[in-house]
This record gives C-alpha cells, sequence and structure tokens, in this order.
C-alpha cells in the first residue's frame, strides 16, 4: 500500500464519519423535535422504553447520541433514572442496524436485483436525488430529506473507498500481523475500547473494522473480543456529555458504562465457556463484513436479554456510585432549559413554549386577581400579585436568555420564527404582569383613600374589565394550545376595546367637567383605563405573533387592512359582535 492508497484511506474515512454526521443531522432537523417528545412520553413500562430506544437509535444511527439526549432529559428533570436505563437498553440494539446497511456492500451474485441492493447501484440515484432536493427545495422538509439522502450516498462512498484503500493489504503479511498480534482477547477488548473512545461512535468504529474485513486478516476468534470492546468504548461520549450537569444526569451518563461492562463480562464468559465444551469451529473462519454484524448485533441483544430483569440493579450501582443529596430532590422548573437541548432546535423550543405557557397563565391570573381587588380589596391577594410579578420577571430573564443563546445556531427558517414570536411573547406577558401590580396599586390606593367610583363610572369599568378579561384568556388560551382560529378572533376584539377605551376616556372627561368625578379619583380611573387599554394591545401583540408563523407577512397593527375575501367578512363578523357585546 503506498502514499497514495493511505490518502485514499483517509477521505474514505472523513466521508464515512462526515457522511454519518449529515445524514444524522439531517434526521434530527426533519423530525421537528418529534423523536425527543416520543422519547419523553412513552416510556410507560420498561419494554416500551427498549423499544422505544432501539427505533429512535435506529432512525439516528448513534446509540451515544441517544445517551446523551437521555442525560439532557435526566438533567431536566423530564424523565426518571429508571425510564432511562429502558431507553439506554434499547439504543445499544438500534444502533446495529448501521452495520447491517453497510453490510450491504458485501452482496455478491450477477442477478440485476441483487445488484440493485449495492450502495455502488443505489447511492448514485439517492445522491442526485438529495441534491436536487437540497438546491431546489421549497420547504425545509424537502432540504432536510435531501440533506438525509447526501449523508447516506457521502457515507456509503466513504465506505467503499476505505475498503478500496486496504484490499491490497490482503498480501501484506506485516499488517494481518498487527491486526491478529492481540491473541488475548482480553487487550482486543481494550483496543476496541480505544478505538471507539478515540471516534465516539461505536457505529463508526465497527464499520471501519467492517471495512478493514475485506482484508481477510479477521478471524471470528479476533474479532469478537475487539467489536465487544468497540461497544464499551461507546460510553466515553454520555460520560463527557454529563461533565458539569446534575447528580441525576451523571447517574444516567454511568449507567451505559455498568450496561456495557456487565454485560461484555458475562457475554465474554459465556461464550468462551461455550467455546471450550463444544469447540467452536467457526472461530478460525475469515470474518466478513456480514459476520462483523452479526456479531455486533448479538452482543447488544444478548446484553439487553440479559440484564432487562435487572434493571433495578443497574439503577441501585447508579445510585451507589453518585448517592442522592437532599438538595437534590429540591426542583427546579428551568432545569427543563439545558444546553444540550440547543443542537436539538424544535426540542429546545418546545422546552421554552412550555415554560411560556407557564408564564402566559400566570401572567392572565395575575392580571385578572389585580381587576377583582378594585371591589373587594385583600392585602395578601395583593402581595400575591407582587410575588408573581417578580417570578414572571424571572421567567423573563432565564428564558430570554436562553433563547438568545438558542438563536446563534444553525435554525432553520420555521424555527427561527418561532424563536423570534416566543423572544416577542415573553416581552408582552411580562407587561401584561407589569401592568398587573399598576392595578393592585391603584386599588390599593383607592381602599387606604376610601375612593369609590360614581354609579356610571364602576358600571362603565366593570364593562371595560370584562371586555380586557375576554381579550386576555383568548390570547392566553390561543397561546397555550397553539389555537390558530382562536387567535384570529383577538385581532376585532382589541379594535372593540380600543374604542371602548376611547369612550370611557371621554365619559370621564365629561363627569370631571360637571363635577361628578374628584381629580384624584380621576387620575386613579385614567391610569386603569390606560392598564387594561395596555393588556389589550399585549394581547393583540401575541396573537399577532402566532399568526405570523403561518403567514410572516401579518403585520402588527395592520392585520384588518390586510384581510381579504372570506377572511374580512368573518373579521368584520366579529367585529360588529364584539361591538354589540361591550357597547356603553
Amino acid at each position: 500500500m503506498d502514499i497514495f492508497g493511505v490518502l485514499t484511506l483517509m477521505g474514505g474515512l472523513a466521508l464515512f464519519l462526515y457522511g454519518m454526521h449529515v445524514m444524522g443531522a439531517g434526521i434530527e432537523k426533519m423530525s421537528g423535535g418529534r423523536l425527543e417528545h416520543i422519547l419523553e412520553s412513552l416510556t410507560s413500562t420498561p419494554l416500551k422504553a427498549v423499544l422505544l430506544g432501539a427505533g429512535v437509535t435506529a432512525v439516528i444511527q448513534s446509540s451515544s447520541a441517544t445517551t446523551v439526549m437521555v442525560v439532557g432529559f435526566v438533567n431536566s428533570g423530564i424523565i426518571k433514572l429508571s425510564q432511562a436505563i429502558g431507553i439506554i437498553m434499547g439504543a445499544n440494539i438500534g444502533t446495529t442496524v448501521t452495520a447491517w446497511l453497510l453490510s450491504l456492500t458485501g452482496i455478491e451474485g450477477g442477478s440485476f436485483f441483487l445488484q440493485l441492493l449495492k450502495p455502488s447501484s443505489f447511492s448514485p440515484v439517492l445522491a442526485m436525488i438529495g441534491i436536487i432536493f437540497l438546491l431546489s427545495g421549497k420547504n425545509d422538509q424537502k432540504k432536510d430529506a435531501g440533506e438525509i439522502m447526501l449523508g447516506f450516498a457521502v457515507l456509503m462512498y466513504g465506505m467503499q473507498a476505505m475498503s478500496g484503500a486496504v484490499e491490497p493489504l490482503a498480501d501484506v503479511p506485516e499488517f494481518t500481523g498487527i491486526l491478529t498480534m492481540f491473541r488475548n482477547p482480553l487487550l482486543s477488548v481494550v483496543a476496541g475500547t480505544v478505538l471507539t473512545a478515540v471516534i465516539q461512535s461505536s457505529s463508526a468504529s465497527v464499520g471501519i473494522l467492517q471495512a478493514l474485513s475485506v482484508t481477510g486478516a479477521f478471524t471470528y476468534g479476533s474479532v469478537i473480543p475487539l467489536i465487544v470492546g468497540q461497544n464499551i468504548g461507546a460510553c466515553v461520549t454520555p460520560l463527557l456529555s454529563a461533565l458539569g450537569t446534575s447528580r441525576g444526569a451523571k447517574r444516567a451518563a454511568i449507567v451505559p458504562v455498568y450496561f456495557k461492562l456487565i454485560g461484555a463480562a458475562v457475554f465474554l464468559v459465556v461464550f468462551y465457556v461455550a467455546d471450550t465444551i463444544f469447540a467452536f469451529r467457526f472461530m478460525d473462519e475469515t470474518a466478513g463484513i456480514v459476520g462483523i454484524a452479526v456479531i455486533h448485533s448479538a452482543f447488544n441483544i444478548f446484553t439487553a436479554v440479559v440484564l432487562f430483569p435487572f434493571r433495578g440493579l443497574l439503577e441501585k450501582l447508579a445510585y451507589m456510585t453518585i448517592p442522592q443529596t437532599e438538595d437534590e430532590k429540591k426542583t427546579d422548573v428551568f432545569m427543563v432549559l439545558d444546553d444540550r437541548f440547543l443542537s436539538v432546535p424544535a426540542f429546545a423550543i418546545e422546552r421554552c413554549r412550555g415554560l411560556v405557557s407557564q408564564m402566559a397563565e400566570m401572567s392572565r391570573d395575575s392580571f385578572v386577581e389585580a381587576m377583582s381587588l378594585l371591589t373587594e380589596y385583600s392585602e395578601e391577594k395583593a402581595q400575591e400579585i407582587v410575588r408573581i410579578e417578580n417570578l414572571v420577571d424571572t421567567y423573563d430573564d432565564r428564558i430570554s436568555a436562553y433563547l438568545t443563546k438558542l438563536s446563534s445556531e444553525n435554525l432553520s427558517y420555521q424555527n427561527s420564527l418561532q424563536t423570534t414570536a416566543l423572544l416577542h411573547s415573553i416581552t408582552d406577558f411580562e407587561r401584561i404582569s407589569d401592568h398587573a401590580l399598576n392595578v393592585a396599586k391603584s386599588a390599593k390606593q383607592m381602599y387606604e383613600e376610601g375612593y369609590e367610583f360614581s354609579k356610571k363610572g364602576k358600571e362603565e369599568m366593570a364593562l371595560y374589565k370584562e371586555a380586557v378579561t375576554d381579550i386576555l384568556n383568548r390570547a392566553t388560551n390561543a397561546f397555550v394550545a397553539n389555537n390558530q382560529n382562536l387567535a384570529r378572533t383577538v385581532a376585532p376584539l382589541q379594535e372593540v376595546i380600543e374604542d371602548l377605551y376611547q369612550t370611557v376616556k371621554k365619559h370621564h372627561t365629561k363627569r370631571l367637567r360637571k363635577g361628578k368625578c374628584t381629580i384624584e379619583l380621576g387620575l386613579v380611573l385614567s391610569d386603569l383605563a390606560m392598564d387594561y387599554g395596555r393588556v389589550s394591545d399585549h394581547s393583540s401583540n401575541i396573537a399577532i405573533y402566532m399568526m405570523q408563523l403561518k403567514d410572516s407577512q401579518v403585520q402588527e397593527h395592520r392585520y384588518a387592512q390586510q384581510l381579504e375575501g372570506a377572511e374580512s367578512a368573518e373579521y368584520m363578523r366579529l367585529l360588529h359582535e364584539f361591538g354589540e357585546m361591550y357597547r356603553l
């Protein structure tokens, strides 16, 4: 093998690893966070968790990626360690799919259909379709599909390049001697572990082994402990990901270590004892690409089946290694804002959306509670509004900081829109909470000074309160439920409330001129009317941000002018309906 062969091998390895990365990234983006939602929600039983871990890993083709994701879930308090163990077990089964895909390169035969199954036949077609989708796709889904196809094609080209580069080494005794020098199975296990620890992907490590197998230098006796070691080495990635995380996340990261070590020990003991008794004839046979895939699958399935009944033992070992502290039992609502999720924007956005929904309901409830203080003041309720306002400010700071970090990631157009909409919505919900505090202060002033609105003033403010409560409920519920239809009812109601605000101010001015209202009370009413009006404006903003996710042309405060046809008719119908409902 000359220098050009070495260069070809290096290029093939680079293409192989890059193709695996591109394909996995494309699948993650195309999933839009759905894979992560499945992991989060469908782990009600241990068997389901195993099947889910296997299924998701088979799709993203990386047990390390699945395990790192699980570490993030445990760190965020989304799932428990007991649920994580099942997913980790399944992930080790799912990771074997890559080896079987790569084994397609070893298909032989003159049949047309057999030739079609070879990657060298269909990879060029996938690459061409992928590049067309990537360059001409008008939506993110088509571009992501193109990225997946290109990634798979590049991966296969890399595999073929590596195989072609090392094939001449079959006739070099020195090379085959290096590969088979580890006669001791334990040394082979260590070698496999180190190889995967460096590459940080058991799928890639086994793929390299499959490429080298074309030299004919590997026997089943030499390759079995090597593959076992490669699976152990895959534990390095989740261990690294757990640095700087919660103790719960560290436990989730250490579970794969115990799982692989115990599984490897049991597998090797059982296998070599059986070999001693039955003297397996295949041990000295040459291991090919398919044979390596069989061993890889056999080890992982064996380990999962044998250790499945002992899930509790793995959990106890994790807790014995990293004991639980008293402080650890305290929960933190912001744990879901884990930096690990930044690499999966769709899921990170959903985590933020959940927190903003909590913030939205707190702000809404706080403002409604503040308005009730005008008729029945309670210092206890007023203090609760202050507490909520401080809490909402904390939500604002923490979520905004996280979304700002997320916005610096490589976001798709839709994810970028969602991030921007959330950032704007947070500001509006925080301002609603501020107005709740303003109303509570006005209510306290009225209570302490003994102020009371005139009969007409009470009627107008009661109707105004009813309208503002309505729009606030519509905007909040539309946001929490992601209900576009409900969001579309907010703008016409906001227009009615704007007219109502002007009418209340005009009537108030008339009462001042006639001496039916004092200047001091008039100032309080003016402040309240302004707070009500601002809350209506913020509610309308939130609804507009939601509609912009469907139609980026929708602009704030110009929605009515942009409607055409049936939409305009519906807007006018709602405008008339709300106008009749909240007429003074």
